[in-house]
């Protein structure tokens, strides 16, 4: 491992050294902004990469990913404001950890299993990268399809309610996701006339919506004080039990994370779902996920940035980008001249060791920043209610507005936010709206090919056989475990 250990000794120069430190920086303040999620802050930093060498390109990709990663769960704890699509499941139990007075540990423990997950990741593409991503080309469009209605499955069994209500909100997001132009045939489906619908539903729009702006209004209604309960915990750091719960699912989060960020089509937001999804129902403390629980946020925290690291994995060694951010990263590569593929890990394996270093740096830099200021942090969840209301406000509209510049967005967040206010009321599954609303146009391209290969071919794929025994067995559990609950309720 020689290269490797080169690539770091070739990284402690000066400007290597800034680059990572300012992508890192700026990537965890653009993380905390709604809707200005890891790939705003790429697109960004895309014309500054021109002036920068090929390895310093990377680093400095690098370096804003994972600050935006990182970011992203601050105001999911503090606001139930998601940075970022990722931050969804963190905020299911890291904002009623701040209700409770200990927003600054659920802080603390995200931070620490962001950072494991993340350099787990990034040992798996170190040492066993190439062989690793050989396993994504055993999947096709059975697998695909089968791993995505596995996910919907997962998403549909988050709800407090009945397993039916997690379906119906899983279909009406799947629903959501065909407005707009059919690539296959062209043809404008659920526009309506207006040209504003083309581009379809934007799911920051739609999450900002469910979760800030209804958190808004709910606490407007019962003329909440502050976040925080006004509970006071002396002492800001996580107790030894706490961490006795973070650390296994840390390690389950980082495993799920890490197979499933090499996918194709399988963004770390699906992998934070199916993570949280398998972390609630194996747990140790099941009942207070959803009011609160540990677990949830080490478990999806980790699966988030392993999963944002292990995209890089297929990108490096086979020239396969699994996702937009990834496919603008590999034209970075080229437009450097570095052909991303099986040759970075022979001919230009220098810049791949250095790339490798600076991510591990990236990642303590990351560290460093934030684990800090937790504590700091924490204090916004103390202020008063009635001067955080227009600054949550503020955030939504500007994370909403930004992406497309769009009036549209701004009604279609308006019209969310109502019903995340009956959604939490009712037991609306909100999770699996929003997971069927990502999912849903990979699922019907998925499902197409599928028709066109034959359903008949379907026996002959082991993988996507043994995915859907997964599913029945996991929709039976969700059916018992909920239940039980209503039983013991």
């Amino acid at each position: 491992m020689n290269w490797l250990l080169e690539g770091f000794v070739n990284l402690f120069n000066l400007n290597s050294l800034l680059i990572c430190f300012g992508a890192a920086f700026v990537g965890t303040m653009v993380g905390v902004l709604p809707g200005l999620g890891p790939g705003a802050s790429v697109a960004l930093l895309f014309p500054f990469t021109m002036f920068m060498t090929p390895a310093n390109a990377l680093i400095a990709v690098g370096g804003i990913y994972y600050g935006a990663m990182f970011g992203g769960s601050i105001t999911s704890i503090l606001l139930n404001v998601p940075g970022e699509v990722a931050s969804i499941c963190t905020a299911i139990d890291g904002y009623p950890l701040a209700v409770q007075g200990r927003s600054a540990q659920a802080i603390a423990i995200c931070i620490l299993s962001s950072f494991f997950g993340g350099m787990f990741s990034l040992t798996l593409l170190a040492f066993l990268g190439v062989a690793i991503s050989k396993l994504a080309f055993m999947f096709g469009p059975f697998e695909y399809f089968t791993l995505m209605m596995f996910s919907i499955c997962c998403a549909a069994g988050l709800g407090k309610g009945s397993l039916l209500k997690g379906f119906s909100s899983a279909a009406l997001g799947m629903l959501l996701a065909m407005v707009g132009v059919d690539t296959e045939t062209a043809i404008f489906r659920f526009t309506y006339g207006h040209s504003a619908l083309f581009a379809g539903i934007q799911v920051i729009a739609l999450v900002v919506g469910i979760f800030g702006i209804s958190e808004v209004m709910l606490g407007i209604q019962e003329n909440a004080k502050s976040i925080s309960s006004g509970i006071k915990y002396k002492t800001k750091w996580p107790s030894r039990r706490e961490f006795q719960l973070a650390i296994p699912a840390a390690i389950k989060g980082a495993l799920i994370g890490s197979f499933g960020g090499m996918l194709p089509g399988i963004t770390p937001s699906s992998c934070t779902f199916l993570t949280y999804s398998i972390i609630k129902r194996t747990g140790k403390e099941k009942e207070k996920f959803g009011k609160g629980a540990i677990e949830g946020c080490a478990a999806v925290e980790a699966a988030n940035n392993a999963a944002a690291m292990s995209g890089f994995i297929p990108l490096l060694t086979l020239g396969v980008p699994t996702t937009s951010l990834m496919a603008m990263t590999m034209s970075i590569m080229m437009i450097k001249g570095v052909i991303p593929g099986p040759t970075m890990f022979t001919t230009n394996i220098g810049i791949t060791g250095v790339v490798i270093a600076g991510f591990a740096l990236g990642n303590v830099i990351c560290l460093i920043l934030n684990l800090p200021l937790a504590g700091m942090w924490a204090k916004i969840a103390e202020l008063p209610y009635k001067w955080l209301a227009p600054v949550i406000l503020f955030l939504c509209v500007l994370g909403t507005m930004v992406i497309n510049n769009s009036y549209i967005d701004l009604w279609v967040m308006v019209v969310f936010a109502l019903i995340g206010v009956v959604a939490k009321k009712t037991g609306f599954c909100t999770p699996a709206l929003i997971m069927g609303l990502i999912l849903g146009s990979k699922l019907e391209l998925y499902f197409r090919q599928c028709v066109v290969i034959g359903w008949d071919q379907l026996l002959m794929k082991p993988i996507a056989l043994v995915i859907i025994g997964l599913m029945v067995i996991v929709v039976i559990v969700f059916q018992r475990s909920m239940k039980k609950t209503k039983e013991d309720q």
